[in-house]
């Protein structure tokens, strides 16, 4: 091949060349759904417990997080599960504040009976009709014990304001 068939294949080939690696290179816009099953499971036992975060539902903690979870609070502070059960029932809502709590931008790793979640924890608190909002970063690890995921790990940090 001559150099000049050689540019020809070359310059044919470029579009093509420079949508693979704008592809390849480019990442998601958005966070993926996890199509796993293990995937599946770890996003509906999420939506669960933030559902049960709003109501202040101990039942619901105490299946979420592991007798041996290690939570690390936005605050830097550690704690353990018998700590996250007191505060349990400051979730509860009042007359005067009621809070949603929502996931966005979730993402799972699926390893096995080993799974990472990280996620937008978005906290919309309606005080005496002026609504506040609080976003988080979330990480949980999760461990599938005898057929049941729970959290193993839990950290959150505030996230900066917009």
């Amino acid at each position: 091949m001559n150099y000049l068939d050689l540019r020809a294949t070359i310059k044919s080939k470029l579009p093509l060349t420079l949508a693979l690696l704008t592809v390849l290179f480019s990442g998601p816009a958005q966070a993926q759904a996890p199509t796993s099953k293990s995937g599946k499971e770890l996003v509906a036992l999420l939506n669960d417990f933030l559902d049960a975060a709003g109501r202040g539902d101990a039942a619901v903690f105490n299946r979420f997080f592991a007798d041996d979870v290690i939570y690390t609070r936005s605050a830097g502070v550690t704690i353990g599960k018998s700590e996250i059960m007191k505060n349990v029932s400051s979730l509860a809502p009042t007359t005067e504040k009621k809070t949603v709590y929502s996931a966005e931008d979730v993402t799972v790793h699926d390893y096995g009976d080993y799974a990472v979640i990280a996620f937008r924890l978005v906290a919309k608190t309606d005080a005496g009709g002026k609504a506040e909002i609080a976003n988080y970063r979330n990480t949980g690890t999760f461990l599938r014990r005898g057929g049941k995921w729970q959290a193993v790990a839990w950290q959150s940090t505030k996230a900066a304001e917009k």
